[in-house]
């Protein structure tokens, strides 16, 4: 029994250095300040979410269905409930990162979410998964994997916790239908760093190793890694690797791996970067920021909810593809774009999206379109506004909501954005993601 254990153990330690040599040859190291990481695109074909049939339009149109689902989740509740909602449709999921958990290290691929806190990957043995395409973690191969007991604070801190056979166990629904359960544990997480040069090993995780688990669109991933603000979130976990900052810069070319840092390799430094204040609101796990206006060409439109007086108004998430605006205040910002720009106007081919110019290349002659946050100006380029939706239809990326405003990755890309949760700040600066 113990030599079929250490065969299995070399076994699955040579399936990790296989799958992490496919980005570079590693080198150990533990002393770090930092380090960085890549994100993959649901829609590249590196990702296990990829579908060859479908045509880049047809990606589009799901991934604007995704942000409507996903707003769900930032919908607070009204009545002033105590116990906190967490909304999170893996139908929104849009950046996937490599890690691996356990020693010896068995490979994952979590969706990087900035909506939710909880890392959770699918165990074994499982009762109720769905599949996917890496090996399932074992947590009695990991020699560094532990169980969190009933009585502990690291389990009465959590959320819907219960008690079985003396460990913890966690339970996350959300609002799509999905959830996991199982037990709430303890490991290493490793990453591989972008540079080929090193892995970066974190101990003492918490995570959920989950037996019982559905997702709406299950499509390969493990499970989740939530980047939220909140104590579980994997930021707050890496403790002085990450000290409370990360960063990503998404490319604007889905095929290429977009990078996401943590620590001293997430500053955001140099010219032309605006900083705005993290609002601290309920739930803490949401990034609130606050949109004072938009800007279109020389006309500056007021959000009515900052006129109002109200911070935290909008929330920065990197799984929403589109911007997503109330009602009025959208109105307003696409009747402004629609007299500005000289092209003919057309329906959407998809029927998902409200204003569309008929166009082969791109639009000339784009007007300014600035965004107003507090402290901070952010001016848009025309990728970060429009989408082509099919091969003759360019669409702008915004649509309107009935609740909480969403400021989505299309606005976000070809911009390094840097969250620095000890100083509540966000930071933009415009970059050539596809060069990063």
């Amino acid at each position: 029994m113990v030599k079929t254990m250490i065969l299995k153990s070399n076994f699955i330690a040579l399936i990790f250095l296989i799958y992490m040599s496919k980005c570079n040859s590693l080198t150990k190291t533990t002393n770090t300040t930092g380090f960085t990481t890549q994100l993959i695109h649901r829609d590249s074909p590196q990702s296990p979410h990829y579908n060859h049939s479908q045509s880049p339009y047809q990606r589009l149109a799901n991934a604007v269905q995704r942000s409507f689902n996903r707003v769900r989740r930032f919908k607070t509740n009204r009545l002033g409930s105590e116990s906190p909602v967490s909304e999170i449709t893996n139908s929104g999921a849009e950046y996937l990162m490599k890690y691996a958990i356990g020693t010896p290290p068995i490979p994952s691929l979590g969706v990087a979410d900035t909506g939710s806190d909880i890392i959770w990957t699918q165990c074994q043995p499982c009762q109720d998964c769905f599949k996917q395409k890496l090996p399932f973690f074992r947590p009695k191969i990991s020699s560094t994997y532990k169980n969190i007991p009933c009585d502990t604070n690291n389990c009465k801190s959590f959320q819907e916790t219960s008690c079985s056979e003396k460990k913890c166990v966690y339970t996350e629904t959300y609002g799509d239908g999905s959830s996991t359960q199982g037990d709430l544990s303890i490991d290493t997480i490793t990453f591989a760093s972008s540079n080929g040069r090193r892995t970066i090993s974190a101990p003492n995780i918490i995570f959920g190793c989950g037996f019982s688990n559905s997702l709406l669109i299950p499509a390969g991933e493990s499970g989740i890694v939530g980047l939220g603000g909140g104590p579980a979130s994997l930021v707050r976990q890496l403790g002085p690797l990450a000290n409370g900052k990360f960063s990503y810069c998404l490319s604007s070319d889905n095929s290429r791996p977009s990078q996401l840092s943590f620590g001293d390799s997430a500053v955001v430094l140099g010219r032309g970067v605006v900083s705005t204040p993290l609002v601290k609101k309920y739930p803490e796990t949401f990034y609130y920021l606050t949109l004072e206006g938009i800007s279109i060409g020389n006309q500056r439109l007021k959000f009515d909810d900052f006129s109002s007086g109200v911070k935290g108004n909008i929330v920065i998430d990197s799984g929403t593809t589109l911007t997503l605006l109330p009602f009025d205040f959208h109105a307003k910002v696409e009747s402004a774009m629609g007299r500005l720009i000289k092209l003919r106007k057309i329906k959407d081919p998809r029927g998902e999206l409200s204003l569309c110019f008929f166009s082969r290349d791109g639009i000339k002659n784009i007007p300014d379109v600035t965004v107003h946050f507090e402290g901070g100006d952010v001016k848009l380029r025309q990728e970060n506004l429009f989408v082509r939706t099919s091969d003759v239809s360019l669409c702008f990326a915004a649509q309107p909501v009935d609740d909480v405003a969403v400021y989505g990755n299309v606005a976000q890309k070809n911009f390094f954005v840097g969250y620095d949760l000890q100083k509540r700040t966000v930071s933009f600066q415009a970059a050539n993601c596809r060069k990063s």
